[in-house]
């Protein structure tokens, strides 16, 4: 059975995407990286692109430069069944890491828990669950500063975005304090867009950090349509669009792309890659018939 990658978080790394990549799929059952993809005289310089599949799902992550930097704003929350498993990924995850956020102990929330920025600086929850895991890996999105209380409006807006979607639980601080400064904000939420399960929290107090593209939604779409329909609702910040990338009204990054554009990178010989990337750099929105045309060029 083919795997539904609608939707996938793509990471972006200075030079270590294969080697991030690598080493995340040695913690995971069935994962594995399914291919690597050399981009050529890029903005950035040569880029590497990786696709791998952590858990079972997809994941994408490019080296191409110091330009973004990991930050608590977006982690991955790691559902586990066990205590042991808890144990051995904070054992790997917390080696040479740069920051533990909230050590390894028990909690209200959980029994084993903990949150760490590893040695890559991508944050990661590991939790234990009495709860049926809905997905192995969820992206968690903190909105912070500007964007506080604002998680269960951007929670509702996405999921009118997408035509695919499920609410799964939802907790407000009123549901932990009855005496809450902010009792409607969002404590923790779960929620279904397309193939994949995200989480939304609202980060109260003074942060330093924001999101920004150093972790990315990548939409992949059939038709010129969809990518039409979804650049008009998620493209937000003019300034940040570039090659398929937009910014939305929140502040979260989203690469709105052709879903055959992934098999033509990785298919595509060295001169179809070259010719492929030659176009969409020239580009804002990402025209899906310019792009078959340059590939299929002989």
């Amino acid at each position: 059975m083919q795997m539904n990658r609608k939707l996938v978080p793509h990471l972006w790394f200075d030079k270590e995407a294969r080697e991030a990549a690598t080493f995340y799929c040695s913690l995971f059952s069935n994962s594995r990286i399914t291919h690597v993809t050399q981009l050529h005289d890029t903005p950035s310089g040569d880029a590497e692109v990786v696709n791998f599949i952590l858990a079972g799902q997809p994941f994408m992550a490019i080296s191409a430069g110091p330009h973004f930097t990991f930050n608590p704003a977006i982690s991955f929350m790691v559902h586990c069944h066990s205590a042991d498993e808890v144990d051995r990924l904070w054992q790997q995850l917390s080696k040479d890491c740069r920051q533990v956020l909230i050590p390894l102990s028990s909690y209200s929330w959980s029994h084993r828990y903990a949150w760490l920025a590893d040695k890559y600086g991508l944050n990661w929850q590991i939790m234990l669950t009495s709860s049926p895991i809905r997905q192995k890996i969820m992206p968690d999105c903190l909105f912070t500063g500007p964007v506080f209380g604002k998680a269960g409006e951007a929670m509702l807006f996405y999921r009118n975005v997408f035509s695919s979607s499920q609410q799964g639980n939802v907790s407000h601080y009123r549901d932990m304090d009855d005496s809450s400064s902010y009792p409607e904000a969002i404590a923790y939420a779960e929620f279904q867009l397309e193939n994949l399960w995200m989480i939304v929290m609202d980060g109260p107090g003074e942060h330093a950090f924001t999101f920004n593209e150093s972790v990315s939604f990548v939409v992949n779409c059939d038709t010129q349509q969809e990518i039409d329909t979804y650049w008009q609702h998620l493209s937000a910040v003019p300034e940040a669009e570039q090659c398929g990338w937009c910014k939305d009204r929140y502040g979260i990054s989203w690469q709105i792309v052709p879903a055959v554009l992934d098999e033509m990178m990785a298919q595509g010989s060295p001169e179809q890659v070259r010719r492929i990337t030659k176009a969409f750099l020239n580009m804002k929105k990402l025209d899906m018939e310019t792009l078959k045309q340059a590939y299929a060029l002989s």
